[in-house]
């Protein structure tokens, strides 16, 4: 939606790979190399679940030239692929979230919509709705300063609000007071209606976004590794920010709301050093106003990236561990290998379980959504031949793994 140190490969041609490190919006662009061999990739970066099926949003490399293409893809209730959809116009594009709305599907990411952005490295944000059958309805594209994004969307009467970023690349540009972090409105064909921001243009975002009853909740960073939580009304006047620090260099990633509390998810580091990390989940009350917090240890970089609310109104959450116990070396520059992780809380932040999840060379796990009682997980592995893979995997209640697909 920037995240993980991962693995420097070569690729005939530049390619970009979602990999959920520690930087999205909740998302970072890794260009791969493996000795002028090139290197699939298929990610999942979110999921949408009803009763009918499943449909998954995120971004693959499937083509001659090996760039980076969004995709959306439908699965009924076997999760048999129905369709899959590639957003072909521009050079490399994700997808970073998704939602049904009367049978139509709104996902928002972003593209290199041109020549110029694609060779300067350069995004705009997008959103694209599509129908039932994956047929673009409507789509807009939005740009204030040079590199935007969208990374979360959420329905609300007469249209949608979306959440990202839109800064400068380069850093010596200076400030603006139209950038950093960006809320905004659509409606129902995807014209913007309005448009407001936060904090500085250099670094500020929004990764996630929650409405309840008349207020909307933004969560994401502002400073570097300074969570924050802001509270607005639905025609987008600020009311409030809280800021936590400290967080890791994306901020909080994900809210959901039990009763009249608020639960964000991210990563809490120690001062200066980054090498290490804990996997945090931090309760406000909804006036924004800090109540409680809990964090997850295992001597290296953790972090909770999604949260969920059960039936059950127990907290689950998904993220991605990395040991010290596994660090080598290659080449003098240290390498990780990161594994999935879920966890189990109540509401009053009382741990049930964390488990972690590694059956491949690298695990990441990007999305959860409660069905049948049970925990959906979706994600990618990374593999020997350098490819990335993306997979799903279901857990019951007690966290034990039912299936991988």
């Amino acid at each position: 939606m920037e995240k993980k140190l991962i693995k420097m490969l070569k690729v005939v041609a530049v390619c970009t790979v979602i990999v959920l490190l520690l930087e999205f919006g909740y998302i970072v662009y890794s260009v791969l190399f493996n000795e002028g061999k090139s290197v699939y990739f298929d990610g999942i970066n979110a999921l949408y679940a009803d009763e009918e099926g499943y449909v998954t949003v995120g971004s693959n490399n499937d083509n001659a030239l090996f760039y980076e293409k969004a995709k959306i893809t439908k699965y009924d209730e076997k999760k048999v692929k129905v369709f899959e959809k590639l957003y072909n116009k521009g050079y490399n594009s994700s997808f970073f979230d998704c939602i049904e709305d009367d049978g139509e599907f709104i996902a928002v990411g972003s593209y290199e919509k041109d020549e110029d952005e694609h060779n300067e490295g350069l995004r705009s944000a997008l959103i694209v709705k599509y129908d039932s059958n994956g047929n673009v309805v409507f789509e807009n594209d939005f740009q204030v300063l040079g590199n935007s994004k969208f990374t979360g969307v959420v329905a609300v009467d007469g249209g949608y609000l979306v959440v990202g970023q839109s800064i400068y690349e380069n850093m010596t540009l200076g400030f603006s007071d139209n950038g950093g972090a960006i809320l905004a409105k659509y409606n129902k064909d995807l014209t913007l209606e309005w448009q407001v921001n936060y904090g500085e243009s250099k670094s500020a975002i929004y990764n996630d976004v929650l409405v309840d009853g008349d207020n909307v909740y933004a969560v994401g960073m502002d400073a570097d590794r300074v969570g924050i939580i802001s509270m607005y009304n639905k025609k987008g006047k600020h009311i409030k920010t809280t800021e936590y620090e400290y967080t890791d260099s994306l901020g909080f990633t994900d809210v959901e709301k039990i009763d009249n509390r608020l639960f964000v998810v991210g990563a809490k580091v120690n001062g200066d050093d980054t090498s290490n990390s804990d996997a945090l989940i931090v309760k406000y009350n909804l006036n924004c106003e800090y109540r409680d917090e809990v964090i997850y240890s295992n001597d290296g970089m953790e972090r909770f990236n999604r949260v969920q609310i059960d039936e059950n109104d127990n907290v689950i959450v998904i993220g991605t561990t990395s040991t010290a116990s596994k660090v080598t070396s290659k080449n003098g520059v240290s390498v990780f290998s990161y594994d999935g992780l879920i966890g189990k809380y109540s509401k009053d932040l009382e741990t049930s379980k964390v488990i972690s999840y590694g059956d491949e060379r690298d695990d990441y796990f990007t999305d959860v959504k409660c069905v049948d009682g049970k925990y959906l997980v979706t994600g990618y592995s990374s593999y020997e031949d350098g490819s990335y893979l993306s997979k799903f995997i279901t857990y019951s209640d007690a966290l034990k793994v039912l299936g991988v697909e």
